[in-house]
């Protein structure tokens, strides 16, 4: 044996006892099971938001043996839209105004703090929250973003941070970096001024704020040709954020115009709505944007997160975002430019706008992609993202702005007779290309949740929990729930166990709503 291959055999052996081994999948389980326990820490699983998981004890070969484990039912009713998180052995997870702490392998509560409202609440929803230097941190439907003691509930600190008689309410997941938390305004579509803002951890001192709707000589006014109709813009943030810790950047989705059936009211291109926006995370200022819709006539907001990742080859940094346009947009991050625009769900325009008598659209107002969205498959370089297949018939008014209460300045409705349904695609993250796509039963608004192991996890509004083969589609396993999935999927090691803990039972007042009640259900082999 040559010299350089003794090097190369003793570099052999000293990698394989660096990298982490697993027992067969066969049992489940990890190989040093105390020292294997994962996080999921935070919406989307990391800043980047790709919400891939490396885990592969869940694998192509036995998702199809997956079984309930435990549930904890969280509430009699109302909607479940939250994205739990898992931090130092716990899933911390909220309904529209209570939060919990549970095991990750039992479902016991460990803790439950409720919040009891002191303002009207617009809209009664909630997307998730964020850990940080010990705190849960979330916002409210009443307008106040509140901290907890992520041991014990205990309130930590409370501010109201919007006023809810203008219809402004906070429904978004926050993310906090570096003892800051950011955290947005949601209301578009009741006339508001949306906003994002970032706040000190330890106290909840506001540092800076954005205004998504500018106004005077702040950057974008001039795309509102009507200086008046600034005053109720809208631009909303509905979702979560993303984070680029290298180059210290936020970005973030930025919801519709108001009022939305009303485009000529509003001439311009209506900078910031419908577009992502990326801010400079120390100072709040900004650095670039992307708009997906100019002057949007159809109420397309976009609500999830970017993806950010790099192309194949490795030097070019991307950020894809989806919206309610029903498209998947892919731009390159140093020159601003959009890379490709795929469709993910039907596309129609009977008119260019709403008109007097009425127009279909496909999407429609609360179809495309919605608060959750695309997520990268590192093993397999593309994006998978769920979507809604459902279209309206909008009609146009003439304004009609009532402070505080939600207003489209016309009506809308589905097609009568028209089955709402879903899609699953996988795109190509280089090309846009579609690999695959898979017809759901309803529409696909929860997380869409990609892993080493080959499957990728999902769930539709039916109540139908999904495992698709990463490369083909092909379903591995479907499990009917006993209610509407609109929330997180996370999967995670708990005692060297792999689980998944998925949110079910969302039942909405207006939009994707099932029967059950709201639930935090764990799977495992």
């Amino acid at each position: 044996m040559t010299m350089r291959q003794v090097k190369n055999l003793a570099l052999a052996i000293c990698l394989a006892a660096a990298i982490p081994q697993f027992a067969s999948a066969k049992d489940g389980l990890a190989e040093d099971a105390d020292e294997s326990d994962t996080s999921w820490p935070t919406y989307n699983n990391d800043y980047a938001s790709q919400r891939f998981s490396p885990l592969k004890v869940i694998d192509v070969s036995n998702v199809a043996g997956l079984k309930e484990v435990c549930r904890l039912e969280l509430s009699d009713g109302g909607s479940l839209q939250s994205g739990p998180i898992l931090v130092d052995g716990v899933i911390y997870v909220t309904t529209a105004l209570d939060t919990f702490a549970v095991d990750p392998s039992s479902c016991k509560q460990i803790w439950k703090s409720s919040r009891q409202p002191v303002a009207h609440m617009p809209f009664v929803v909630n997307r998730g929250v964020t850990y940080a230097d010990g705190l849960i941190i979330r916002g409210t439907p009443d307008g106040h973003l509140i901290a907890l003691d992520a041991k014990t509930g205990a309130g930590v600190w409370d501010h109201q941070i919007t006023d809810t008689s203008y219809g402004e309410f906070a429904s978004a997941a926050p993310i906090a970096w570096q003892g800051v938390v950011y955290m947005g305004i949601a209301g578009s579509d009741w006339g508001i001024r949306g906003r994002v803002m970032a706040y000190e951890v330890k106290t909840g001192r506001e540092l800076w704020r954005f205004n998504t709707i500018p106004r005077g000589k702040e950057t974008g006014a001039e795309t509102w040709k009507v200086a008046s109709s600034t005053l109720i813009g809208g631009g909303g943030i509905w979702g979560a954020f993303t984070l680029d810790i290298r180059e210290g950047q936020l970005f973030v989705s930025v919801g519709n115009p108001a009022q939305d059936f009303l485009p000529k009211h509003r001439p311009g291109d209506n900078l910031f709505t419908n577009s992502l926006v990326a801010l400079d995370a120390r100072t709040g200022n900004l650095k670039w944007w992307y708009q997906a819709v100019k002057n949007d006539p159809w109420d397309y907001d976009l609500a999830s997160a970017a993806v950010l990742y790099q192309s194949k080859a490795g030097y070019r940094d991307y950020a894809a975002v989806a919206g309610k346009d029903g498209y998947l947009h892919v731009v390159d991050r140093a020159t601003h430019k959009l890379i490709f625009k795929t469709a993910v769900t039907t596309q129609f325009k009977q008119a260019s706008a709403p008109t007097k008598d009425g127009a279909k659209h496909c999407p429609g107002n609360i179809g495309g992609v919605e608060w959750n969205g695309p997520a990268y498959d590192v093993g397999n370089h593309q994006l998978i993202v769920g979507a809604v297949d459902w279209c309206f018939i909008s009609t146009m008014t003439a304004p009609e702005y009532v402070r505080g209460q939600l207003r489209y300045g016309g009506s809308t409705k589905p097609v009568p007779n028209e089955k709402a349904t879903g899609w699953v695609t996988a795109v190509d993250a280089d090309s846009g290309a579609v690999k695959w796509k898979y017809h759901t039963d309803a529409p696909v608004v929860a997380a869409v949740t990609p892993t080493a192991g080959g499957v990728t996890f999902a769930g539709d509004s039916a109540g139908n929990f999904l495992a698709l083969e990463n490369t083909t589609g092909k379903v591995l396993l479907s499990k009917k729930m006993d209610g509407a999935l609109g929330g997180g999927i996370i999967t995670y090691l708990s005692k060297g166990k792999q689980y998944v803990a998925v949110t079910s039972g969302n039942i909405s007042r207006l939009t994707f709503g099932g029967t059950g009640n709201p639930s935090l259900v764990v799977w495992g082999l």
